[in-house]
């Protein structure tokens, strides 16, 4: 809460700021910061030990600057803070001259990440393993989803294909051991 009392008082050229404080999160300091009608006209820059790309996007979007991993060598953060100073933007180890097209590479990349986690299964292709897991017949699973029972047939058949399975059984094993996100079964 002092920082960012004097953040606004003073108006540093650059503000480094740590994401995991105590009493006042990073983050909850960069939102404090940019609530003043004129915006937040500090450059700040968020020293992490972790973070996920969910803070980073957050952290970002509420007006930091950078991003600077804490175990980076002192050269990257010197780096960090004159490419922030020039105008551009840090995130980890490189300078991001433009904020739009790296954002969307990481939703892009995001999106593939989550693409893969599922195996190229559908929506629907994982509510049927979620019937399977939960020991329904395919008679029920077409019940409970309003659908024909040779769909889930179909889908089965689509669903070992892609995952690499012959069994029901060796469906739930894979789905179990693999950490599918399957949607709950009500």
């Amino acid at each position: 809460m002092e920082a960012v009392a004097l953040a606004r008082k003073l108006t540093p050229g650059v503000l480094l700021l740590d994401l995991s404080m105590p009493k006042h999160s990073g983050l909850e300091a960069l939102r404090e910061l940019g609530s003043t009608s004129e915006g937040n006209p500090v450059r700040v820059i968020l020293l992490t030990a972790a973070a996920e790309k969910a803070e980073i996007v957050m952290a970002l979007n509420l007006g930091a600057r950078g991003v600077v991993m804490k175990a980076s060598a002192t050269e990257v953060l010197l780096t960090a803070i004159a490419s922030v100073m020039a105008g551009d933007f840090w995130v980890g180890l490189k300078r991001v001259p433009n904020l739009v097209q790296y954002l969307q590479a990481e939703l892009q990349a995001s999106q593939d990440e989550a693409r893969a986690k599922t195996y190229g299964l559908t929506a629907r292709e994982l509510q049927i393993v979620s019937g399977a897991v939960a020991g329904l017949a395919n008679k029920e699973i077409a019940a409970h989803f309003e659908i024909s029972e040779d769909t889930v047939k179909h889908h089965l058949s689509n669903i070992f294909n892609k995952v690499g399975v012959w069994t029901r059984l060796e469906l739930a094993l894979f789905a179990v051991n693999h950490n599918l996100p399957l949607p709950p079964i009500e």
